[in-house]
């Protein structure tokens, strides 16, 4: 009930048409901690009287609000922001919510993750509004389409949405630390997915860290790669190249160790080490299968090293001229000999690595097309040619071929 100082402001002209724009409608979908506030009723009474002061309201509730998820997300994550954003710098709570501008406070929410790019333009479109009302009462009123930018923005970016509880490094510490393999919850990935981007590169230095510690248990290290390969799909970009350059520095001028690059690989940022430096490492594997050989009689030896292969990207990974060397080995060892004699050949014509060739097929399937110039250069090799006169290993060339016409299939972190 509006009580009597209230009654004596006369209606808008245009209350009609503001209470037919649903404006008041979008009030119910403020989250229930403010509807127990007097906000709510108090902007639906000043709506019909005077649309400014509820714009300005509204709005200021919002910046409340986000200054309240700010602190609540963590001061830490709040300090590096605004230390890499040249924001006002941020060390204590009463910075955020007695300190910071308002204009500050919203580019602060976005560059912590808080709001996304399309909230953070339309929270600053709908501030340039408020803005107006609030400056220019003689000259500027409220019309329907302010109320209406102002209310949704105000309600559906920020008013609407429940503070984000980011993900700790404590909780996954706790994860990796623990004796039995990491498995995490699908709610942990969604965590880790909507952190912001400091507080996912403070987890990846750590995994990254965990990982490569000798000191640290074996289970522990691999908690910590199984983790790197759990988050590899959902980190966000600009933090993956922060982690390339963090690995990079690690490493130094000399060569990658192969315990490096299987870390960067299940973080999915070997690609941004130095190119030089990869291509050594994938030519040291070469030399590696090279000096066992592809016979198939060493089939015992074949599946460490082209396990090792697969675990840093495999053939997609591999830089193209260490990768023309790689295959012309894997189509020599897959292609085989003629067999068909002794107890073991009677019903096998093609003597192979049984060890090798599913990780061989596995390969060339993975990178699908890429590959086919590579191995049809391998088949038209001097040893290659005097093995397809056997009609049966011809064969096997066929299926080779057939791996590496269809297009790559999705990456899938190996296991």
């Amino acid at each position: 009930m509006v009580d009597e100082s209230e009654a004596l402001i006369p209606l808008n002209p245009r209350a009609e048409i503001i209470r037919a724009s649903g404006a008041d409608e979008l009030l119910s979908r403020i989250r229930p901690e403010w509807q127990t506030r007097n906000l709510i009723e108090r902007v639906k009474r000043l709506l019909p009287v005077d649309p400014s002061s509820a714009c300005q309201r509204i709005l200021n509730a919002a910046i409340h609000d986000l200054r309240q998820k700010i602190v609540r997300a963590g001061l830490d994550v709040a300090k590096e922001a605004a230390l890499r954003f040249a924001l006002p710098p941020v060390s204590k709570a009463e910075d955020v919510l007695e300190n910071y501008s308002t204009w500050n406070t919203i580019d602060l929410a976005y560059r912590m993750g808080l709001l996304s790019r399309a909230e953070w333009r339309r929270v600053r479109r709908a501030y340039d509004i408020r803005r107006d009302l609030e400056h220019e009462d003689q000259e500027y009123e409220a019309g329907v389409e302010d109320i209406l930018y102002v209310f949704k923005t105000a309600i559906e970016a920020i008013l609407s949405k429940e503070p984000v509880e980011l993900l700790r490094l404590s909780d996954v510490k706790e994860l990796v630390n623990s004796a039995d393999p990491a498995a995490p919850t699908a709610q942990f990935l969604e965590d880790y997915q909507t952190a912001p981007e400091p507080r996912q590169r403070e987890i990846q230095e750590f995994l990254v860290n965990t990982a490569l510690d000798s000191k640290k248990a074996d289970i522990i290290r691999q908690n910590a790669v199984e983790l790197l390969r759990s988050f590899e799909g959902i980190t966000k970009q600009p933090v993956k190249l922060q982690i390339g350059e963090f690995i990079q520095e690690r490493i130094g001028k000399g060569r990658i160790e192969l315990v490096v690059a299987k870390v960067a690989a299940s973080a999915g940022v070997l690609g941004y080490l130095k190119r030089r430096q990869v291509a050594d490492l994938f030519d040291w594997l070469h030399d590696r299968l090279k000096e066992v050989g592809y016979h198939w009689k060493k089939f015992a030896h074949h599946g460490p090293l082209l396990d090792d292969i697969e675990d840093i990207g495999g053939l997609i990974a591999c830089p193209d001229e260490p990768r023309a060397k790689l295959i012309r080995w894997m189509v020599l060892c897959y292609l085989g000999e003629p067999g068909g004699y002794g107890w073991h050949g009677r019903n096998r014509p093609v003597f192979y690595s049984n060890t090798a060739a599913p990780r061989i097929v596995q390969m060339l399937r993975a990178a699908g097309s890429l590959l086919t110039q590579d191995v049809e250069q391998a088949l038209q090799d001097k040893q290659a040619k005097t093995a397809l006169t056997d009609r049966f290993i011809a064969r096997r060339a066929e299926e080779l071929r057939d791996l590496v016409t269809a297009e790559p299939e999705p990456e899938v972190n190996a296991v």
